[in-house]
């Protein structure tokens, strides 16, 4: 069991599509897929917290548009000093 009450930072981490006008590559994906396993190895170590599962059709004209996303949330004792304020 994780001790919650040592998390003093949560980053939000989106892997897929939540967009219907900007949707995600396979080039984007690995980033965030890359960024979400350095928040879980580099110091300080982040843990999971939470996960978002979404999923949507859309229909736009006479098209459809799946958008499927896992949005991680990450808790850290401390911001980590490697994490910019502004990174997604």
């Amino acid at each position: 069991m994780y001790d919650m009450t040592n998390v003093t930072y949560i980053r939000r981490i989106t892997i897929g599509s939540t967009n219907p006008e900007k949707m995600t590559n396979e080039e984007d994906a690995k980033t965030a897929l890359d960024f979400l396993n350095r928040c879980l190895t580099d110091l300080p170590k982040g843990k999971i917290l939470g996960i978002e599962k979404t999923f949507s059709i859309l229909n736009i004209g006479e098209h459809q548009v799946v958008l499927q996303a896992m949005i991680y949330h990450v808790g850290f004792p401390r911001r980590p000093t490697w994490l910019p304020a502004d990174q997604t």
